[in-house]
């Protein structure tokens, strides 16, 4: 049995090497048909023909560069090249439709080598592991042979190589590739078996002798075609989850993976094939993902080595150890005009390795304390590599976002998910008050400040992007801190003195950046303006560390006035970003969070000096930039301004009324309308920056809507619920006559409508004409109920109540006044809308006396009711007789024209 079995092994191996044979023999009958028939045609045509040599010129071998590398071929090429994609090394090939459509015809067309490479590397991996379980050979036989075979291979794809050639116009091509990659998977998996296997060679010992085989590898790929390079690539990361074994650490497979991608690269890096760089780091970044998926204990090696790929893949494809790569940045292609030049290709394999790389370090959650900072020193090498190692790189500057990203990612992720070492960061104090002084989440900032250092020295440099870089710089180290705000809380361990003391140092630094960029840029600002925002920033987040609710409100208002005085003495236009952002900020605490109700529940003085403080502090930065060309901050400073005193007067006027201890904000009549009055003016600020266009106007759009909304939701409660004359519980009025809370509810927020209406400008004709509407119906209402309020007092404003005759009378009277007067405006603004208006009102007068007020009204009541309408509809008829006299050209027509 066990010789039958020997022999099937010996007819394996034998099948493939008989179909070369075959091959060879079947080139040379070939070659002795053509010149047969070379000598036929010229005996007939009475020439004779000299007869071509039996073999092929053997081919020189191709010179490897020792200065500037080749130039690889770039994305915009145009496609003039071979059309089958093996075949042409400097052709660049993109991995789309149509070249993956080239890629299966070649393969319809010449299948069978590629399945006599894998039938070839599979007999060799097969070789080592036959017998295990019967013991035919002992192991280092069996390595031995696996070797010998491996050996034998590449030596029979070099002997055709150079005997029949590889060209694609030759009947043997693709043979040496298929034997030569045969071979080299054949000895990696001899090696792979020695060390798994058997336990013949130690890991050393398995990484020296599998560079080895990989530098022999390098070699053949710079004289065979591509195909040797895939067949070779995609075996030899196959080989070890081919060969299987066992071990108890498999770490050094990571070595293994990180030789065979230095393989591919070094082979591409010569022969500028593209496709099997891209190829390689597939193989290369899968390979490793199976590993540590199927040996969890390995994430530090596979940490470390995904991080390793990162800078090969930035090295040798230049084969430069300080990289400089030229042309555009992959970030630059989103604004890219026709004709201009795609990034090359060394550029854009550096930016996904480097995208993936980082992606993997700040995804891949520590399991121990000691992991997380491998993963953070990965990520800060990498972010500082990227920064200072690629400086003279110019295509590469946008590739450092990643790392730094991924760092920021990493910190925040860590707190948020409570990991080891932000839950031990946290309990240091639990159970030993007496504990040290835990320096985490400083070594963290200082990290962080480090590359803030790192991206301002970039910056510094000459170059197109100096202030990109110089916005990099002020931003990294502030985020940074605010992601461990977010999940670490280090004030409730450090204490909010000792934490605010870190962001106090960060604006420190940031002051030390505008300081050198002062003295650098000269009148160019823009870089002390990024690095002034920062520190101000800084400020405002100490400030939010360390201060309280009313306190951080004024300290961020300061802010906004130092931006203010900064731009007004130094000429930084950049400081508006801070302006708007800190209005924002202001306003979200006045309204939202502590907001409104802080305001009505603490002290009144307290109130008054958050308050007063926000409306006095945009007054002064709106008169320290008026002279200057900053319209959007100084309208936004106005219409805060604005906003901010009339918020302030209707909180001390709601603060006063609940002195009295009736009624409160959310359920009086006069709280709500306040209420309707703040919105109404937050909603008029809005619409006053509507001036300023640009994207943002739609959130305006938006915002103006909301506060609106809101408002009318107000009005709605203080016309329905809260009205005293429809619901006899509800609050009662307050004050005297025409003097009450009845103006505060309705009449107040009539006369904010009706004055945003007039000073609001760029207010849209449909707006404004329903502002005066809304304006005059709630006017209309509170006079009505102010005529109630005065002849019926506080107590009998219920309309159950039932209705006097002199407020009968009175309701008559104030619409004839109130027709009068519009009336006469629609005649002396020329209006017809006031005229139709007026003559409304006037109709609704005169329905009223002779549908009510006769049937209601008695004695001389009724009888001066009556005269009173006729007296002023014939004043109102003499004046539009009056008007017209006034106004036309011509005289008065008779009565019987």
């Amino acid at each position: 049995m066990e010789s039958l079995l020997v022999l099937l092994a010996l007819v394996a191996l034998a099948i493939p090497l008989t179909i070369v044979l075959l091959l060879v023999s079947q080139v040379r009958l070939r070659r002795r048909v053509v010149r047969l028939e070379a000598d036929i045609l010229s005996l007939k045509q009475g020439t004779k023909t000299e007869p071509e040599p039996a073999t092929e010129p053997e081919p020189k071998a191709q010179a490897i560069p020792t200065k500037a590398p080749p130039v690889w071929p770039t994305a915009d090429q145009p496609e003039t090249e071979q059309p089958i994609p093996l075949q042409s090394p400097q052709e660049a090939l993109v991995f789309s439709s149509d070249r993956f459509a080239l890629l299966q015809e070649w393969l319809q067309e010449n299948w069978f080598y590629v399945v006599s490479a894998l039938s070839l590397a599979l007999a060799g991996i097969f070789l080592v592991q036959y017998g295990v379980e019967n013991g035919l050979l002992p192991p280092s036989a069996r390595v031995v042979a696996a070797l010998l075979f491996g050996a034998a291979l590449i030596v029979s794809g070099e002997v055709i190589r150079r005997r029949y050639g590889d060209g694609v116009d030759s009947a043997s091509a693709y043979l040496p590739s298929v034997f030569s990659g045969a071979g080299l998977v054949t000895l990696f998996g001899g090696v792979l078996a020695a060390r798994q296997l058997y336990g013949l060679i130690g890991p050393e010992f398995a990484l020296v002798a599998m560079i080895g085989v990989a530098s022999v590898g390098l070699v053949l790929g710079w004289f065979h075609g591509p195909l040797l390079a895939a067949v070779g690539l995609t075996g030899a990361f196959a080989s070890p989850f081919l060969v299987g074994g066992s071990s108890d650490d498999p770490t050094w497979l990571y070595g293994y993976f990180l030789t065979i991608t230095v393989l591919g690269l070094g082979i591409d890096t010569v022969r500028r094939w593209a496709w099997i760089s891209v190829l390689t780091l597939v193989g290369g970044y899968s390979s490793c993902l199976l590993l540590v998926l199927s040996e969890p204990m390995t994430e530090p090696g596979y940490l470390t080595c995904i991080t390793a790929f990162a800078l090969i893949t930035i090295t040798i494809p230049v084969r430069r150890i300080w990289p400089d790569h030229t042309g555009p940045m992959v970030s630059e292609m989103t604004r890219r005009q026709s004709g201009e030049a795609w990034p090359e290709f060394p550029t854009r394999l550096a930016f996904g390795a480097v995208a993936v790389s980082s992606a993997i370090l700040a995804l891949h959650w520590p399991d121990s304390a000691g992991e997380f900072w491998l993963s953070l020193t990965l990520l800060a090498g990498l972010a500082f590599a990227m920064i200072v190692w690629t400086s003279g790189a110019r295509a590469l500057q946008d590739i450092s976002v990643f790392p730094i990203v991924g760092l920021v990612w990493l910190v925040f992720l860590q707190g948020w998910d409570r990991g080891k070492v932000a839950q031990r960061f946290a309990e240091t104090y639990a159970e030993t008050p007496e504990a040290d002084f835990p320096f985490v989440v400083t070594l963290l900032v200082a990290l962080s400040a480090a590359l803030s250092v790192a991206a301002a020295w970039r910056s510094m440099q000459q170059g197109r992007y100096g202030v990109v870089w110089a916005a990099g710089a002020v931003i990294t180290a502030p985020i940074l801190a605010i992601a461990l705000e977010i999940a670490w809380r280090p004030a409730e361990v450090l204490g909010a003195y000792f934490w605010g003391l870190h962001a106090m140092a960060l604006g420190a630094l940031m002051v030390v950046f505008a300081e050198r960029y002062a003295r650098v840029d000269g009148e160019q600002r823009i870089r002390p303006a990024l690095a002034t925002l920062s520190a101000l920033s800084c400020l405002a987040f100490a400030c939010v560390i360390v201060l309280s609710s009313g306190a951080l409100t004024i300290a961020l208002v300061v802010t906004v006035v130092a931006a203010a005085a900064l731009d007004r003495r130094f000429n930084l236009p950049q400081l508006s970003w801070f302006i708007w952002a800190g209005v924002f900020t202001v306003t979200v605490r006045l309204i939202l969070n502590p907001g409104l109700y802080w305001a009505n529940t603490v002290p009144v003085g307290e109130m008054t000096l958050v308050y007063g403080a926000a409306t006095l502090g945009y007054v002064l930065a709106w008169g320290l930039i008026r002279g200057l060309n900053r319209p959007v901050a100084i309208l936004l400073l106005e219409s805060a301004a604005w906003a901010t005193a009339g918020i302030l007067l209707s909180l001390l006027l709601l603060r006063w009324l609940e002195g009295f201890g009736q009624g409160g904000m959310e359920d009086s009549h006069w709280g709500l309308g306040l209420m309707a009055v703040i919105w109404l003016l937050l909603a008029a600020a809005q619409i006053r920056r509507f001036d300023l266009g640009g994207p943002l106007n739609y959130v305006r759009y938006g915002l103006a809507a909301f506060f609106a909304a809101h408002a009318l939701f107000r009005l709605a409660q203080a016309l329905t619920e809260a009205n005293p004359v429809l619901f006899v519980h509800s609050d009662p009025v307050l004050g005297p006559a025409l003097m009450n809370t009845l103006a505060i509810a309705y009449l107040l927020p009539a006369g904010v409508l009706a004055m945003s209406a007039l000073r609001i400008e760029q207010m849209p004709v449909w707006l404004r004409q329903g502002c005066f509407g809304l304006a005059g119906a709630l006017a209309a209402y509170w006079l009505g109920a102010s005529i109630r309020h005065f002849w019926q007092g506080p107590g009998g404003m219920y309309v159950g109540a039932g209705v006097s005759q002199p407020e009968l009378y009175t309701y008559t009277l104030a619409l004839l006044i109130a027709g009068a007067a519009l009336f006469y405006q629609s005649l002396a603004r020329r209006s017809d809308l006031l005229r139709k208006v007026g003559l409304a009102v006037i109709g609704l007068a005169v329905a009223k006396v002779f549908l009510i007020d006769i049937a209601g009204l008695g004695g001389l009541i009724r009888v001066f009711s009556l005269l009173a309408l006729g007296l002023a509809l014939a004043g109102l008829a003499w004046l539009n007789r009056w008007a017209k006299l006034r106004q036309s050209p011509q005289g008065a027509e008779p009565l019987d024209h």
